[in-house]
């Protein structure tokens, strides 16, 4: 697929890559990803795979812009308070990169509907802000074949994985899931939402960059991939840590007496796909 003389010029910096070069460029073009959440994460996320390029990006929200959200969702402007999130960042990404092609889905993603979107794209980038939804997206990769990469934070942390669990590690066992790292859902309201515990609004926009770092090294295969790693940020002491994650044989998704057979099985009654 061939490059126009705007893209050539557009992607310059990225032509000149060893790593990228004319190739990774059209892996670019090529690439369909989906995005869970036009928020915190989700905006600079989305932001930066139009920047570079990704051909087509699904978006997944169903809530509208407030004017809570634009102290950390830069997508997003004061003149779109109101209009749907979903809009709003294609307005915004279109104006970027008007090669890039946008699908909206102004809905939540729910046991129902997940693996039909899903399976339409070929990495899915998960910022949404709760549990019930990011296990039932992980869920949803795992069945539909698709590598994850998921990030979230709190007040003044994140943190940051990339799971692809459809495939072996050098090992032999299968790479470990979103549940080899957290186990059983929490309940409900353990971890409050940003609404109610506050978010310093900078740090999404570090976790959401560095998320479409690994979602750009995914559809490259350049690098190392975060798949059986978790990287951690501390923004108040200013460090990154690092730790392994592996393949749980006990737990219920893809463990050696795996329960959940389907989503119907996930128990993700309170998914939602706020940020």
């Amino acid at each position: 697929m061939a490059l126009s003389a705007d893209e050539i010029e557009r992607y310059a910096r990225h032509l000149v890559l060893h790593e990228v070069g004319g190739p990774g460029q059209n892996k670019l073009k090529q690439a369909r990803v989906l995005v869970i959440g036009a928020g915190g994460l989700g905006a600079p996320l989305l932001y930066y795979l139009a920047a570079a390029g990704v051909g087509t990006i699904g978006i997944v929200d169903h809530d509208s812009v407030s004017v809570s959200n634009l102290q950390r969702q830069i997508i997003h402007t004061t003149a779109r308070v109101g209009v749907a999130k979903t809009s709003s960042a294609r307005e915004t990404m279109q104006g970027l990169n008007p090669h890039v092609k946008i699908i909206e889905h102004s809905l939540r993603i729910t046991a129902g509907n997940a693996l039909e979107i899903i399976s339409d794209y070929d990495v899915v980038a998960d910022g949404c802000d709760n549990f019930p939804t990011r296990y039932l997206v992980s869920d949803a990769c795992y069945f539909a074949g698709k590598t994850l990469v998921s990030a979230a934070v709190g007040q003044f942390d994140g943190q940051l994985s990339t799971f692809k669990p459809h495939q072996t590690a050098p090992d032999g066992a299968p790479w470990p899931t979103y549940r080899c790292l957290m186990g059983e859902l929490p309940p409900r309201r353990l971890f409050p939402a940003c609404e109610e515990a506050g978010v310093l609004g900078a740090l999404p926009g570090i976790l959401g960059s560095m998320q479409a770092m690994e979602v750009i090294k995914e559809i490259l295969e350049i690098g190392e991939s975060l798949a059986g790693r978790l990287i951690m940020y501390d923004a108040l002491a200013s460090r990154f840590y690092e730790t392994k994650l592996s393949w749980n044989p006990d737990n219920p998704l893809t463990g050696r007496n795996p329960v959940i057979t389907s989503l119907v099985a996930g128990n993700y009654a309170d998914a939602l796909t706020a940020t």
